[in-house]
């Protein structure tokens, strides 16, 4: 308590001393990470920016990527902590190095999002979807409505993914100052998707009110859920001034990060979608459609149970197999406890052609020996237990393009081995 008491004091501190630093949180139940990552590339078109490169959004590691300081190895000492604390004393009396500072703010339980507005004045907040997340702690939807709405309500100007916040949540929304942006015409901030190709991904319009004419943007990237991060960026760039050379330069320079819907070469000239860096029920649903919308010869899913969903598991994880069409699907083929009893068991009364396995390496190994050239393999699920990064290694053209998977550090490989030993 004490330690978070003095970081969240210095955070404030730092503000007072410096007014002229725009602050930028991102909330929401899937997708921050992306969206932070968006907005940080369209806004350093003109602006210097702060942004962790990890997931630093809990209430001891926020603090500490909002100043820019190092989250300390020993959590445990206090001689550590202290130099943290001097550190922040010496960020504080410095002459500041960025213009804006970008956060996402993560959330398990109910009353933690609002507990950053105890301290947390944002110039804007972005909430990115309302879909179940951590139901072991929160329970209900309405529940993870209120938690990452609570974001909006405390920021001086919200904007909020209205393709994926349900309109009956606006109850719980008390700020006057919020707009919407997504994918649909409905959101004051939109895109217009005019030509799409893998390769070269997404050609279209962007719309904004403040904007005189739509602008004709590039965006590689893949799947309509990708591009709502960028559109948020968007909306950003603009209220902040970046003109129209900034925000398309901004728009062009977006990439898929390591692990979310990466696309990559794969074994007999086949695609690879890389989206396993984690998973939820709405996230899943948006990559198989995304994988449908393909027109390709061949479409495999692999995917892998998703995690702390509590007493709802079961129930999301059956809509995932409902979704899988043996229309659209040569092969499903699922990783995890809960994926394997209840993704492929409702996939396969569906018609499709199933495989259950008991890890994913047992998944890549059987990818490759079904997989026909030009097919295209969505590998989804979720990081604990599953490790789906480690089936794409086995389907991968290259070795070389390992280093674009998610969690390969020695730290993590370490892990995984000792995961994988118990097979």
């Amino acid at each position: 308590m004490y330690i978070r008491q003095k970081l969240e004091a210095y955070v404030k501190k730092y503000f007072k001393k410096h007014p002229e630093v725009k602050l930028i949180i991102i909330a929401g139940s899937v997708g921050k990470t992306s969206t932070k990552n968006a907005i940080a590339t369209v806004l350093s078109s003109k602006y210097r920016v702060r942004m962790h490169n990890g997931n630093h959004n809990t209430h001891l590691s926020a603090p500490l990527a909002i100043l820019g300081i190092d989250y300390p190895d020993k959590v445990n000492s206090l001689v550590e902590w202290f130099k943290v604390f001097k550190a922040a004393r010496l960020r504080i009396k410095q002459p500041t190095d960025v213009d804006v500072i970008i956060q996402e703010l993560g959330t398990d339980r109910i009353g933690e999002i609002y507990h950053f507005g105890k301290y947390l004045k944002p110039d804007i907040g972005v909430v990115t979807a309302v879909s179940p997340e951590h139901m072991e702690f929160l329970k209900t939807i309405d529940n993870v409505a209120r938690e990452e709405l609570a974001a909006a309500n405390f920021s001086k100007w919200a904007l909020i993914n209205k393709d994926d916040i349900d309109g009956k949540y606006s109850e719980y929304l008390t700020n006057p100052n919020i707009d919407t942006y997504g994918t649909s015409g409905n959101s004051e901030y939109h895109f217009i998707d005019e030509d799409f190709t893998i390769e070269n991904g997404h050609k279209g319009q962007f719309i904004a009110p403040e904007l005189k004419s739509p602008l004709g943007i590039q965006l590689k990237l893949l799947g309509d859920h990708t591009l709502r991060p960028a559109i948020a960026a968007g909306a950003i760039a603009v209220k902040l001034g970046l003109n129209s050379n900034e925000i398309i330069k901004g728009f062009s320079e977006i990439k898929s990060i390591p692990g979310r819907m990466n696309v990559l070469r794969g074994f007999n000239n086949s695609i690879i979608i890389d989206d396993t860096y984690n998973s939820s029920p709405l996230a899943a649903v948006c990559a198989l459609q995304t994988l449908y919308g393909l027109n390709v010869p061949q479409r495999i899913a692999v995917i892998g149970s998703m995690n702390e969903l509590g007493d709802s598991s079961a129930e999301e994880h059956k809509k995932v197999g409902l979704l899988c069409d043996p229309a659209e699907l040569a092969w499903v083929i699922t990783v995890g406890d809960d994926a394997n009893k209840y993704i492929a068991e409702i996939a396969k009364s569906k018609g499709c052609q199933v495989k259950a396995c008991k890890n994913s390496l047992e998944a890549g190994a059987f990818v490759r020996k079904v997989v026909e050239s030009g097919a295209v393999i969505l590998f989804k699920g979720s990081q604990g237990g599953i490790f789906l990064e480690e089936a794409v290694k086995i389907v991968l053209h290259s070795t070389d393009e390992e280093e674009q998977l998610v969690r390969q550090s020695p730290e993590w490989m370490k892990k995984k081995d000792n995961y994988f030993s118990k097979f």
